[in-house]
């Protein structure tokens, strides 16, 4: 027995050394690796990339740059000089036009581009935010184009046909716009959970239900105003109108106050509360969540109600707080860009907010950019495209960049 015992101590392996801590600078270059090679340090990599292929192009469409490369073999430093004059001036109008004017004489003055893109941020944010709750649970909701139609059409036919106190009036106006788009998705995603129907498809026709609809009504006399045949709706009410959220001065309206709530209610239901857990369930493996229990159908139809009901919100944000008036083209193109910003802010409501405000101030800042520097506004449609075609090939990106796959980088860190 004693014998058998020795034998057994013999050959147990030796103990395990202790492993050393990583020191902090090891720490930190790991946690850099990570952060380069992850989802934000792509995020970032693309915007650098579509900047630069943007800065090509700019170079490419100046009048003074084409000029100089006339005669490039005789003074090449020329057409280096005027790419770059064309460059700058195109890129610090951009920021100009969409953060601060630091050529403004005043700091309210500098501080307009700042206020405007918050503005134009504020229903994308708000759409996108529908568009990423479909996402999240499976869905693509491509008809929040609709959806924002709908919801600025109920909130407008509330603001210019109803006369009633402020504290009234503007909450029952968002409510009529949030039930129009909480309608028009909840057919979608009925559709869907009861005939099979593909979200896509339906949501695609809705659309176009949506668009001419609102074409039809605009040559009611019920939408346009007493006297004219203009396709145009009277009006909403003072007491129906989104207020300044910094004063007359400014562009921007508490439509922006109600996107960040938005953002934060979002968040809420995704992450904190149990139908949030099942929508996430069933867009992430709809089988197993049936065989938990939990009815994909109904799921199916509650998150496209809630998505329509965010993209009628946009819609209604856009109305009384920008537009003031129903045209044909008032949900502009909200609804396609939203998708834009979800895939940009990869479907989280912090991410959707920066998203947002950067697609916001792009398209400002290059409204500013064409009138002070004759930059076609195209180019900023083009850096657009691009970044989202980035973000959605990252290995592109990190091939440009010779960054390796976040696994080699978790292996090598461990």
């Amino acid at each position: 027995m004693s014998d058998e015992l020795v034998g057994d101590v013999a050959a147990a392996p030796p103990p395990t050394p202790p492993r050393d801590e990583p020191s902090s600078e090891e720490q930190a270059s790991s946690w850099l690796r990570r952060v380069a090679t992850g989802g934000f340090g792509v995020t970032v990599l693309s915007f650098v990339l579509a900047f630069v292929i943007g800065a090509v192009l700019i170079a490419a469409v100046d009048e003074d740059v084409d000029d100089a490369a006339s005669y490039f073999f005789s003074r090449p430093g020329d057409l280096f000089s005027a790419a770059w004059d064309a460059i700058w001036s195109a890129y610090s109008a951009l920021f100009r036009g969409s953060v601060i004017n630091f050529e403004a004489y005043t700091v309210a003055d500098a501080l307009k581009p700042l206020a405007g893109t918050m503005a134009q941020a504020s229903p994308l944010i708000v759409a996108a935010l529908a568009v990423a709750v479909a996402f999240r649970a499976g869905l693509f909701n491509i008809g929040a184009q609709g959806q924002v139609t709908v919801g600025a059409t109920v909130a407008a036919y509330i603001g210019f046909t109803y006369h009633l106190p402020a504290v009234v009036h503007l909450p029952l106006a968002l409510a009529g716009g949030i039930a129009a788009g909480a309608v028009w998705g909840g057919i979608a995603g009925l559709l869907k959970a009861r005939t099979g129907a593909h979200e896509v498809i339906v949501t695609i026709m809705l659309n176009y239900v949506a668009t001419y609809l609102l074409a039809w009504l605009l040559t009611t006399t019920a939408f346009q105003v007493p006297g004219s045949n203009e396709p145009k709706s009277p009006a909403v009410d003072d007491s129906a109108q989104l207020p300044p959220l910094f004063g007359d001065r400014y562009d921007v309206t508490w439509g922006f106050v109600v996107a960040l709530l938005g953002a934060v209610v979002v968040w809420w239901l995704m992450s904190r509360s149990r139908l949030g857990f099942q929508l996430r369930a069933v867009g992430s493996n709809p089988r197993a969540s049936r065989t938990a229990g939990i009815s994909v159908p109904r799921m199916t139809t509650y998150v496209m109600l809630i998505s329509g009901a965010l993209a009628g919100l946009a819609g209604a944000v856009q109305l009384l707080g920008t537009s003031k008036a129903l045209t044909d083209g008032v949900a502009g193109s909200i609804g396609f860009d939203a998708i834009t910003v979800a895939l940009l802010g990869r479907s989280r409501p912090l991410g959707i907010v920066f998203a947002g405000l950067l697609y916001g101030g792009l398209t400002r800042g290059g409204q500013f950019m064409e009138v002070a520097t004759g930059t076609p506004i195209d180019i900023v449609l083009v850096l657009q495209a691009l970044v989202v075609l980035f973000i959605a090939a990252p290995g592109l990106v990190r091939g440009v960049f010779r960054l390796p796959e976040p696994r080699l980088v978790e292996k090598s860190a461990a």
